[in-house]
């Protein structure tokens, strides 16, 4: 592949994550300090907070039904046209976020809007990760598939350090000018990334492999349907690989916050450098471990790296506990930047080369969203029920990680490595073999 191209294909398959997760970000700290009083008016602010809260966590719902829906637009008519689809939806209702009314301009109508917007987000947001994993993967070199799979991966981490930067900057304002139009900048320039990011997708051919199974006639009539008849084991596997990537991000990332600050008594500035740090630290990490991937293999690299989380639990509580901010800061970048980067790397270029082309798209997308919304939105919960259950003891929370380790381990126990192979060799059969499954070469 020509450098152009590539670094088209890279960008690309970068921007719209980055834009997904800088949305994640952003929605989730203005719902908590403006949402609550310019949208949701309550006599009770504690009602207000919890009404914001809900229109946060309406995305979550609502991305398995997105996933669903461009991920079988994606498999019919191709990734690149779902891909520009799903960016004009979740980066338009972002960008007009910022130009809402307030309740106290049109009342009720207010609220109803910014949650049709959120539930169009949310739907946009369910197909976006499929694409971006596909692009950059179906475009890639059999020898450099773990690098060009480990960029979109990078998408989380960098919005996240966009969105903190963003905030950080607009929260310098005074609060009166903060609550009445500074919290509006960071979703209204988001149009600059959208338009950036259409621009570069429009620029890109349909990836070889959708084109490979078009000139086949292999394009499953209904993907949805012919994942669940015959890949529906490659689903389960995908979902539980997907548990160890995301509980204990979910622990190291948003779980902490609350945690070290109310029960190990941490300033709450201190607590969110130490994940600031990790951050950057997993971000230049990612695509390191995407070229080692390529090197020895995508499951020693998986299995090394869920091996090491397991050891970790115990001794990440343990540094926590010795009331230190250095020891808080080395525990977080351990966990967070060191310890998850490799599996976080390879994660979706492993998804991808346990699918069939024809429904590559629908498979990975429901092993993704399916385990996100199994072990991913749930952690920082179960974390808090386990220690309010237990005394404060954070052991049933370390046990809770190692079982997310073990639980992913299970899973991709009979799964063979195909770093190095073509990505639609006979539609992956040495996969297939490997789950002693007997796959015959089925067109739709």
């Amino acid at each position: 592949m020509e450098k152009k191209l590539e670094k088209k294909v890279l960008i690309a398959s970068l921007i719209g994550s980055s834009i997904e997760w800088f949305d994640y970000f952003l929605y989730g700290t203005v719902a908590a300090l403006v949402f609550n009083q310019m949208f949701f008016q309550s006599d009770d602010p504690a009602v207000g907070l919890m009404l914001a809260y809900a229109s946060f966590a309406l995305a979550f719902f609502i991305r398995p039904l997105g996933g669903v829906i461009f991920s079988h637009i994606g498999d019919r008519i191709g990734r690149k046209k779902t891909l520009v689809l799903t960016l004009s939806l979740m980066g338009g209702a972002t960008v007009l976020m910022g130009f809402l009314p307030t309740y106290d301009n049109i009342g009720a109508t207010a609220p109803i809007l910014l949650i049709v917007l959120r539930l169009i987000q949310g739907i946009g947001l369910g197909g976006e990760w499929g694409g971006a994993l596909l692009l950059a993967v179906e475009y890639a070199p059999k020898e450099r598939r773990g690098f060009f799979g480990s960029i979109p991966q990078m998408g989380v981490t960098i919005g996240m350090l966009l969105g903190t930067l963003a905030l950080s900057i607009m929260t310098l304002l005074p609060e009166e000018a903060f609550l009445s139009w500074g919290w509006r900048v960071p979703f209204i320039l988001s149009a600059l990334l959208v338009i950036f990011g259409l621009w570069i997708r429009k620029g890109i051919d349909e990836t070889p492999s959708f084109k490979k199974a078009q000139e086949k006639g292999e394009i499953a009539e209904i993907p949805f349907v012919e994942t669940i008849r015959s890949h529906w084991k490659e689903v389960l596997i995908a979902v539980g690989a997907k548990v160890v990537e995301t509980a204990p991000f979910y622990i190291f990332g948003t779980f902490i916050v609350s945690y070290a600050t109310t029960q190990l008594g941490f300033s709450r500035t201190v607590t969110l450098n130490a994940v600031t740090i990790a951050t950057i630290v997993t971000t230049i990490l990612i695509p390191i471990m995407g070229k080692l991937s390529d090197k020895i293999g995508r499951k020693k690299l998986y299995v090394g790296g869920t091996l090491l989380m397991m050891l970790y639990a115990f001794p990440y509580f343990w540094l926590l506990h010795q009331n230190s901010a250095l020891l808080l800061i080395v525990a977080t970048v351990l966990g967070l930047g060191i310890i998850w980067a490799p599996i976080t790397a390879v994660l979706g270029t492993m998804f991808s080369e346990i699918f069939k082309s024809n429904v590559r798209y629908t498979g990975i997308t429901l092993g993704y969203q399916i385990g996100a919304a199994l072990a991913g939105g749930t952690a920082p919960l179960v974390a808090t029920a386990l220690l309010n259950a237990y005394d404060n003891s954070y052991v049933p929370v370390a046990l809770y990680i190692m079982l997310a380790a073990a639980i992913s381990l299970i899973a991709i126990a009979s799964v063979r490595d195909r770093s190095n192979q073509d990505l639609d060799s006979e539609a992956a059969d040495s996969l297939h073999a490997g789950l002693g499954q007997n796959h015959t070469d089925q067109k739709a």
